[in-house]
This record gives structure tokens, C-alpha cells and sequence, in this order.
């Protein structure tokens, strides 16, 4: 097993930077992976991708000195310990509502009897049974952080925040502005009151916050704020945004 830079360096002080890759071709993370950011994220939430893409993504990435996070679609047990067995080390879980909900997901990352997590070593991330250590270890080298992005999380946030396991938090402004009934509004100063809410439940369980902004302006007032991790762009916002530019050079064609 691995040790997990991005896990160490979330209490180091330093805020750390990642992309959003959504486009779930091998290629496009190894372009993502050698750019120079401090992690990345692989997408499988609102991305097409599957445990396959995110192996062939954890392989694009392994040559180059970045983190890798996944995002599996839910909390779905048996989806979390799929992706544990490819390799996936941080695992960034959405739409967590419940203290419940945020204990199961802790269980299904430990084995038995600290968690609910089927048991193998022959596995990618058991190095095919070759880590004689693997089922003891494997727990402290994973990295569980849980995205609060509704009304419901917002008002649980102070027992989610608390729960043994979790590792971190995100915060994610889209989803709890739509939920608030302020769809397409994450300004809106009572999103932004919702979000003060979260990051004064993580500061008092001392759990690292993280989130997410495509504005460099707004990813640096999150990091001057004490954010320990901030998604600074998605790769498939990025694409199109510089086809766009480079079509409207040439409006005569």
C-alpha cells in the first residue's frame, strides 16, 4: 500500500490545488497528472466512467507526483469497495446527508471487525496479494472525505463532521444552491451563510475542508480562508473554453 501524500499534506498548512477530470480518457489525465497540480480527480458522478476508467486513469497518473481522488456516484457500499480494490486511495463521496449515512460509508472503508469492507488482499491495491500487510495497513492509507451539498447535510453537519472516519470534508456550492431553491446562484448570500456554516463544523471537529471553483479569484479567497484543498478548474470546462476562444479568432471562416 502506498503512502498517501494528499492525506499528509491536508494537515500540513499549505493549501493544496487539483483539476476536475471529467473527460475519462487515460490520455487526458496523464495530460492532467503532468501539469504540475498537487492531486486530481477522476469523476465517475457526472462523468462517464467506471471502475475500469478509473484504473486506467490511477495508471495514467502514477508517473507523475500527483494525488489522485475519485469520486464514485454515491455512497453505495459495494460501489466504495469496488474502487478500494482497483486502487483508489481518497475518496471524495457526494450528496452525504446523514450522520448515518456518513458511519457507513467510514465502515465500508475498514475491514472487519473496525469496519464492513469485504475482505481481499488479491487485488490491485494488495498488489495481487504480494503486500503481506495489506489488510492490517490498508485503512491508514486511505483518505474519506464526504461532500455536503444540501440543505439536509448542512443541518447534520455538525454530527457528520464529528463521525470517526471521516476524514475531511468538501463543500459543494451547485448542488446546495439548488437545493435551497437558488439553482444556478451559488453567490447568493445565503448559500454563502450555508457554506459558513460547514466550514465552522469542520473547524471545530478539526477535519480539513475542501472545494471547488472554475474562478482563480474565488479558489485563492478559499485558500487565503484556510481551505485545505481546492478543485481549480475541470478539464472538460477548460477544453471548451479554449476551443471557443480560438474559433472566435477567426470570425470570417
Amino acid at each position: 500500500m502506498r503512502d498517501n501524500a494528499f492525506a499528509v499534506s491536508l494537515n500540513g498548512g499549505a493549501g493544496q490545488i487539483g483539476i476536475w477530470c471529467n473527460l475519462s480518457d487515460p490520455i487526458a489525465v496523464e495530460i492532467a497528472a503532468s501539469a504540475g497540480f498537487d492531486w486530481l480527480l477522476l469523476d465517475t458522478e457526472h462523468a462517464p466512467a467506471d471502475p475500469i476508467t478509473v484504473v486506467h486513469g490511477l495508471q495514467a497518473a502514477a508517473a507523475h507526483p500527483v494525488s489522485v481522488l475519485v469520486r464514485p456516484p454515491n455512497g453505495d457500499v459495494a460501489i466504495i469497495k469496488r474502487l478500494l480494490d482497483v486502487g483508489a486511495q481518497n475518496l471524495l463521496i457526494p450528496m452525504v446527508e446523514s450522520v448515518q449515512q456518513a458511519r457507513e460509508i467510514a465502515a465500508a472503508v475498514a475491514f472487519p471487525p473496525h469496519g464492513i469492507r469485504g475482505v481481499s488482499s488479491q487485488t490491485r491495491a494488495g498488489n495481487w496479494g504480494r503486500d503481506a500487510g495489506y489488510l492490517s495497513n490498508a485503512r491508514d492509507g486511505i483518505c474519506v472525505i464526504v461532500q455536503i451539498e444540501s440543505v439536509a447535510g448542512v443541518a447534520a453537519i455538525a454530527d457528520i463532521a464529528a463521525v470517526d472516519g471521516v476524514d475531511a470534508l468538501f463543500v459543494g456550492t451547485a448542488d446546495l444552491a439548488a437545493s435551497m431553491g437558488l439553482l444556478g446562484q451559488p453567490k447568493h448570500p445565503d448559500v454563502l451563510a450555508a457554506v459558513d456554516t460547514v466550514v465552522a463544523a469542520a473547524a471545530a471537529a478539526g477535519k480539513p475542508i475542501g472545494g471547488l471553483t472554475r474562478h482563480v479569484e474565488d479558489a485563492q479567497a478559499l485558500l487565503d480562508r484556510g481551505f485545505a484543498f481546492v478543485g481549480v478548474g475541470t478539464d472538460t470546462a477548460i477544453f471548451a473554453t479554449a476551443l471557443d476562444s480560438l474559433r472566435a479568432r477567426f470570425p470570417a471562416a
